[in-house]
């Protein structure tokens, strides 16, 4: 059988791929174009696609009896796959849960902190050798320790981001999903997003992307929000409605946001990066070695199994 890997990988995967499989590991780290879609649907058994590899409805209609019987998708967020198109068209799809939780918390956290504390307006104050240096009022940001955070999504990562703002910082948490969760940490339950946002001073988004969460944050929520809360996004760029969010910072409608995810990746508006107020990332959510690593071996495991005949590890 034949692999395509779509974007390169770190050393310990690339090696595994090539000892295991007959395998072709694109060298370009930009998405597969749409023409390189349909030929990877065709001329390979197995593709492990990353984000950004669009395969829509429009491929799989273009490509109606592929080749390629599994969609082995490297992360855990696979909304870029329209799933129930490529089951239509007999392509299985799996992805890898569970190894990106801590990392993705741990940027959540980074996100928070920077945010409400100032750190990446300050190390631009530093760099540009425009500090003048310390006094009682210089840079006052935001205490986090013993504050309300809301965490938007209680599945893997947000029960992780909840335990670290819990145990790590005495945060009361509060936090909106589609039903209460058995947690073994306090956490208040909204069933309704708007009360939420009203009721907290950091609101953190940790839900999937797709079309039932696009612009789950609107313009509605964020004037739910306290004018000193502040925005942390570590889900999928699309949860939030991106002119919304501009407006309500250049309003001071909210005080601040941690980004690490963007409606257009990687287009970021110049409107955002203009302001002091915003941290933002380049979409770093599981970016360690480990990490990245253990999700590769985690696709892996899933071509292996679909190889042998075994059943999926992770199908979706």
């Amino acid at each position: 059988m034949k692999l395509l890997i779509a974007r390169p990988m770190t050393a310990v995967v690339e090696a595994r791929a090539r000892a295991e499989f007959d395998v072709e590991i694109r060298s370009d780290t930009l998405p597969l174009t749409h023409e390189e879609m349909l030929r990877s649907l065709t001329e390979f058994d197995v593709v492990v696609p990353t984000l950004g590899d669009q395969f829509s409805a429009q491929v799989f209609v273009e490509a109606p009896d592929p080749r390629c019987k599994l969609l082995a998708n490297f992360g855990v967020g696979f909304n870029h796959i329209d799933v129930n198109a490529a089951r239509t068209a007999g392509v299985e799809v799996t992805n890898t849960p569970g190894a990106v939780t801590d990392a993705t918390a741990d940027i959540a956290m980074t996100l928070l902190l920077s945010t409400a504390r100032r750190a990446g307006e300050g190390e631009r104050l530093v760099r540009a050798g425009d500090w003048q240096g310390w006094h009682p009022t210089q840079m006052l940001g935001h205490h986090v320790t013993g504050k309300r955070v809301g965490i938007v999504g209680m599945g893997r990562i947000g029960q992780a981001i909840a335990r670290r703002c819990h145990f790590g910082f005495g945060m009361q948490v509060a936090y909106q999903s589609r039903s209460p969760k058995d947690l073994d940490f306090p956490a208040d339950y909204f069933p309704d997003l708007a009360a939420l946002a009203a009721a907290v001073e950091f609101l953190v988004l940790a839900v999937p992307g797709g079309v039932e969460t696009r612009h789950l944050i609107n313009a509605q929520v964020l004037e739910a929000m306290n004018p000193s809360g502040i925005l942390v996004n570590i889900a999928r760029g699309e949860v939030v409605d991106e002119a919304a969010l501009i407006a309500a910072l250049q309003s001071e409608q909210i005080a601040g946001a941690g980004l690490d995810v963007y409606e257009f990746e990687p287009a970021v508006p110049q409107a955002l990066r203009d302001m002091d107020n915003v941290t933002l990332l380049p979409h770093l959510g599981t970016a360690t070695e480990e990490v990245r690593s253990d999700m590769g071996h985690m696709a892996l495991d899933n071509v292996a199994a679909f190889v042998a005949g075994r059943p999926l590890p992770n199908p979706v």
